[in-house]
């Protein structure tokens, strides 16, 4: 694709204006929004009803309580069973507790209820929202009325909750939806949603999680009853997809212990992990004047609530999570190390429920009365370490999908910074120590002091089985105490993150050697070229007779134009490359590529889009005659006339001078601009010094440089068959029209020469234009996205401009395509091609872009 000056170009070649695109935001925006309320009318009016009965309740203002009015429509023990409240299980599912549940109730109605609604159909989305919502809330009810009975300890302590949740009924109608899911989003609505549920169950506990549970569960028996099929079997996830669901899970557990934290909370398994971010009220003066002179029994529970004061003691009590979320992380990109790091985190976890329990666990059995309430209790405790086991279980489970090593070097790096900066700050905290020895409470030893340094590194909730804690009174030995263990983390958290990126990956002189004697035997398109420019790396077939150039951007590998292979392998070689990269845990995706490979990307079910327009043109068939060549054919005999020649050669055939005439107009153009140079699929003058690249340079009379262009090749069976324009410059002063003359001539060359396509190369986000008689098509929301981009970009880089110019030769128009496997990753795929197009761009060339944009 070129990288010309094209508003100049544009300018010399023509004094007409493009026409400027119709801005059609605002009916796009309408239509969408009519097509959104045609599919979703259910959601639309649950996310009203919901909205209008917290205005007659009152709960937009304040939150339902105890005794309140707005009881009368609450489930619960006291209002559904011994009120007699029957209509309270189907009137809860419309009115929200309080403003926080209305605007969750709103969002997720106008979200997830509307994609469930699209898979559902409207009636069958009613249906569902009634029959598990309101069997999920009276289920819950009756079970926990009926455990209250018994005396079981939490339906007795939620007995007189009530239930004020819409949300209950929606994620019922989530789960039912997913039976008529594919299987890849069956499969993630069910088990992720599944996984919130049971966290929210297990740390939070107020009946509202339970009822949701129920629910979830009736959705997967309604889910099979309405799809009214034989059961699908399960089919297998793609590494890929297990690494994501993996680390989804691990990442939501690691949010369990602050669920703990919402109210009303406290009544699950694993809510006493609340007291890791508690911070008891404590006087410490009185705790330490007291201690220090006379040290009782109480002093150390009390000397362990005086060590978790203040903000870095904080930071260091939320450590658990950020090593559960650093894993997942690591998990999602296949990381070994993340591995190993979430079972070790999980491991600890283990001890948790004793640590902070500590000794606030006392059974006392002396009758058959007292034998239930024990085994209530332990049974809890059990539960307490449910989550870390079955973390651990998944883990080990899946460990094969795990296996991805970073290099030595960056192993032996992670190390060094690691092991440095533990050494560097306990020694800090050690030396402060003793040089401070006399001023702890308790008196502290020098063995008290080295064990307290290895205290500071360690979470509050483990500190209770370490000893009794020693306090600092020195104000800079205090700083020290708090913030050397917070500071360790970071570094740890930050060197993790450096040791993910880091990868094998690299290209070697063999690889590219081998890469194009595969592109001079056929295939890689008129694009295929670039695969050769530096950035890209390879990937080889096991047989070594078919290549993919690619390159990896935030988990992202990008490919390069078609498959470098016969036609005939072309289906083998991308289904190996999709299965490479879900090896590596990448997201594979095609770019620039033809459409003749759309009916593989088909059959594997992947979407495709359109990234632009290449224009093609034919030497065999090309000539000036007739009115449509009458701008190319007036510049060209112009050319003529001024005695402008042309010289066909490569870079390293060129004299010094002229090379510096290159260098100067090209830094010249790049001087003119505040703009980031583009790259990927755009060349700039490194690329012309490729021996294989071809060069037609226009001089004037006197020998001055008009203009130059660069040509790719692109072969079949060692022949040349084909050249794709790149580089375009024109000189300050050059004649008007230089561009339409040098390319014309090029083409006459060409066709004297045999060549049979001559590629002016790709246009991005450009559209062809529609031929007569046929109907244009009808245009989605990534359509209007990429008319958008087209438009905001086209003061910066001048796209459309380009398309008009090339449109002057009469071109033939190809489509090239981008292929992904999944549409959620579109955000980061965006990133990533950004990021490929602008890969050196800096702060000051990225304001004067947006500038640019905005003028």
């Amino acid at each position: 694709m070129s990288t010309a000056d094209t508003a100049n170009a544009a300018a010399a070649s023509s004094s007409s204006t493009p026409p400027a695109p119709k801005d059609d935001r605002g009916d796009g925006f309408g239509r969408a929004v009519l097509r959104y309320a045609r599919i979703a009318p259910a959601s639309i009016a649950l996310a009203v009803i919901v909205l209008v009965s917290s205005i007659i309740t009152g709960t937009l203002w304040s939150a339902a309580t105890t005794g309140g009015d707005s009881l009368v429509w609450a489930a619960g023990v006291t209002t559904t069973v011994r009120a007699g409240f029957w209509w309270t299980p189907v009137t809860a599912l419309f009115v929200p507790e309080d403003p926080i549940q209305l605007i969750i109730t709103i969002v997720l109605a106008l979200t997830v209820m509307a994609a469930a609604e699209r898979l559902l159909g409207t009636p069958r989305t009613i249906l569902a929202f009634f029959v598990t919502g309101v069997l999920g809330v009276l289920g819950g009810v009756l079970l926990q009325w009926g455990a209250a009975s018994l005396g079981e300890i939490w339906a007795t302590v939620t007995e007189f909750d009530f239930t004020l949740d819409p949300t209950v009924g929606i994620v019922g109608t989530l789960i039912t939806a997913s039976a008529f899911a594919s299987s890849l989003w069956r499969r993630r609505i069910r088990l992720l949603t599944f996984v919130v549920v049971l966290v929210f169950v297990l740390y939070n506990g107020d009946q509202n999680n339970v009822y949701r549970l129920i629910a979830a569960l009736l959705g997967l028996l309604l889910g099979v009853l309405l799809r009214r099929g034989p059961l699908r079997r399960l089919h297998r996830s793609s590494h890929g997809e297990t690494r994501s669901l993996v680390a989804a899970i691990i990442a939501i557990t690691a949010f369990g212990p602050l669920l703990a934290l919402l109210p009303p909370g406290g009544f699950g398994p694993l809510s006493f992990v609340a007291s890791l971010f508690e911070q008891p009220t404590v006087d410490v003066a009185d705790v330490l004047s007291r201690c220090d002179v006379s040290y009782s029994s109480n002093c150390r529970s009390e000397l362990l609530m005086v060590s978790v004061q203040g903000p870095g003691p904080l930071l260091l009590s939320v450590l658990p999570l950020v090593l559960l979320l650093l894993a997942a992380i690591g998990l999602r990109r296949g990381r070994r190390f993340a591995l190993l790091l979430g079972i070790i985190v999980n491991a600890a976890m283990l001890v948790l429920p004793f640590t902070v329990l500590g000794g606030d666990i006392q059974l006392q059995v002396d009758s058959i009365t007292a034998l239930g309430p024990a085994v209530e209790i332990l049974l809890w405790l059990l539960a307490a370490m449910l989550v870390p086991i079955a973390s651990i279980a998944l883990l080990v489970a899946t460990r094969r999908q795990f296996q991805l090593r970073s290099p030595r070097e960056a192993v032996a790096r992670f190390t060094i910074v690691v092991v440095c900066s533990f050494a560097l700050l306990a020694l800090v905290y050690l030396v402060a120590g003793l040089w401070s020895l006399t001023e702890f409470v308790p008196d502290a030893t020098v063995a008290d002091v080295f064990a307290s340094t290895l205290r500071r590194f360690v979470p509050a909730g483990f500190l209770s089985a370490l000893g009794t804690p020693i306090i600092p009174t020195v104000p800079v030995v205090i700083l020290i105490y708090q913030w050397v263990g917070p500071v360790f983390w970071t570094v740890f958290v930050f060197a993790t993150l450096q040791l993910y990126r880091s990868s094998f990956t690299g290209r070697t002189l063999a690889d590219e050697e081998h890469f194009r004697a595969l592109l001079r035997e056929g295939g890689g398109g008129t694009l295929g070229f670039m695969g050769t420019w530096p950035g890209n790396v390879y990937w080889f077939s096991a047989d070594g007779e078919s290549a993919i150039a690619y390159r990896v951007i935030g988990g992202i590998a990008i490919t390069l134009s078609d498959p470098v292979c016969r036609p005939d392998r072309a289906e083998r070689t991308i289904a190996e490359f999709v299965q490479f990269c879900d090896v590596n845990s990448w997201t594979p995706v095609f770019y620039s590529i033809h459409e003749q490979y759309l009916p593989v990307f088909d059959a594997l079910g992947w979407p495709t889009m359109s990234v632009g327009e290449e224009t093609l043109m034919h030497p065999q068939t090309f000539d000036l005659v007739g009115k449509p060549w009458q701008k190319v054919r007036q510049a060209h005999n112009r050319g003529i006339k001024a005695q402008i020649s042309t010289l066909w050669t490569r870079w390293d055939d060129l004299s010094p001078l002229i090379q510096t005439q290159i260098t100067a107009v090209s830094e010249q153009w790049v001087s003119e601009k505040e703009l980031p140079e583009m790259g990927f699929t755009l060349g700039g003058i490194a690329e012309l010094k490729d021996p294989d690249v071809r060069l037609y340079l226009a001089f004037d009379p006197d020998g001055g440089l008009q203009a130059v262009t660069s040509w790719l090749p692109s072969w079949r069976d060692g022949r040349v068959v084909g050249w794709t324009i790149d580089f375009m410059r024109r000189a300050d002063g050059s004649m008007p029209g230089i561009m339409e003359f040098v390319i014309a001539s090029a083409a006459q060359r060409m066709r004297e020469d045999g060549v049979e396509v001559l590629s002016l190369s790709g246009a991005p986000l450009a559209t062809k234009p529609v031929s007569d008689g046929d109907d244009p098509e009808e245009r989605t929301a990534m359509d209007h996205l990429l008319a958008f981009l087209a438009r905001t970009l086209e003061p910066a880089y001048g796209f459309a401009s380009l398309f008009s110019f090339k449109s002057k030769f009469n071109p033939t128009y190809e489509t090239i395509y981008m292929a992904y496997p999944d549409p959620m990753a579109l955000p980061a795929i965006g990133n990533a091609i950004g990021k490929a197009y602008l890969p050196d761009a800096n702060a000051r060339e990225y304001v004067a872009l947006a500038r640019t944009l905005v003028r």
